[in-house]
């Protein structure tokens, strides 16, 4: 099969690659599309042990495909031994696209338990753009976050593939969701997700400013920056909740104790999600009309420039690979 392969150094080569064999329980998925997720850029470059997997390895954590042995369309939850519990995964457990191949390649071999009946108001494209960072958005917002309809929802980064599916989620859950943005435009797109509007981030009194649309402050925060978390509780308001997954402002934050306790607020941290919560998501799907935000399309040999602009930021939603 022709495959994407990380080999030493992050060098991205597009190659052929020896055809998985699936073991017992596991079925081959003969991919259609793939899309890209933050986690690929890390898998090529660790920034820490980690993401440092053997190489070669075949990256990307989110795909669609048919199933070789059936023939049914799928889409692929992309979270491996989860475990029983719900509140939290079990030690082994890991997101396909490394230490195992995953989906910029032509088949992926999988556990069965890992395949799903394809959203069939879904193309191809938008399949498999919305796996791993829906259900992160799905879980932040609804397991961990128990957002309520009516309540006011606060996602930051507006533009981000799981921002993106956050405002839609939300909206359709009954919300009223507000984002942060470093530009108007990208406040703009996310109205029409269904956001009633936004403030800039790069001003110093941001947090100021969403307490002015609301009064008291916004119940919920889903923050994927980290280095936000201070700002992101002076949003709130008293008894509220910030829900964290992401750490793109960096792995250190300094917090008011006091400010948390006195405000009765909670901090809940969370990592995508396990296979129930994917098929609640795609119950979801099937009675929401919403569609993932596709950045942009490239066949799977251009990864490489697929990578580059999700690396720059200036991507709006996911980027897709066809293959």
């Amino acid at each position: 099969m022709q495959a994407i392969r990380i080999h030493e150094g992050g060098e991205l080569r597009y190659e052929e690659a020896p055809d998985p064999v699936a073991a017992p329980g596991e079925v081959l998925v003969e991919l259609r599309s793939a899309a890209l997720n933050r986690r690929d850029l890390l898998v090529r470059s660790p920034p820490n042990p980690v993401y440092q997997f053997p190489l070669p390895l075949i990256p990307g954590s989110d795909g669609a495909g048919i199933r070789r042995d059936t023939g049914e369309e799928v889409v692929i939850y992309p979270g491996l031994g989860w475990g029983d519990r719900e509140d939290a995964a079990e030690a082994d457990w890991r997101i396909l696209g490394g230490p195992e191949d995953g989906t910029y390649a032509e088949l992926v071999k999988l556990p069965e338990e890992n395949v799903f009946a394809k959203p069939r108001r879904f193309s191809w494209e938008e399949a498999a753009a919305f796996p791993l960072a829906a259900l992160t958005a799905f879980r932040a917002l609804l397991p961990v976050g128990r957002l309520v309809g009516g309540e006011t929802v606060l996602v930051l980064g507006a533009g981000s593939g799981v921002s993106t599916f956050a405002v839609s989620l939300a909206a359709q859950w009954g919300a009223r969701v507000l984002v942060t943005s470093s530009s108007e435009e990208k406040i703009q797109r996310s109205r029409e997700l269904g956001a009633e509007g936004g403030v800039l981030y790069t001003d110093d009194g941001w947090p100021q400013a969403v307490r002015e649309l609301t009064g008291a402050g916004v119940d919920l925060v889903v923050d994927s920056v980290g280095a936000t978390w201070m700002k992101s509780l002076r949003c709130l308001r008293k008894g509220g909740r910030l829900v964290v997954f992401g750490g793109t402002g960096g792995p250190s934050v300094e917090l008011d104790v006091r400010f948390v306790y006195l405000n009765w607020l909670s901090i809940h941290g969370t990592t995508m999600g396990s296979g129930r919560d994917f098929a609640a998501l795609l119950r979801m799907v099937e009675q929401g009309d919403w569609r993932p935000v596709i950045d942009s399309v490239r066949p799977l040999g251009e990864a490489d420039a697929a990578m580059e602009r999700l690396a720059s930021g200036n991507h709006y939603g996911k980027l897709v690979l066809t293959v």
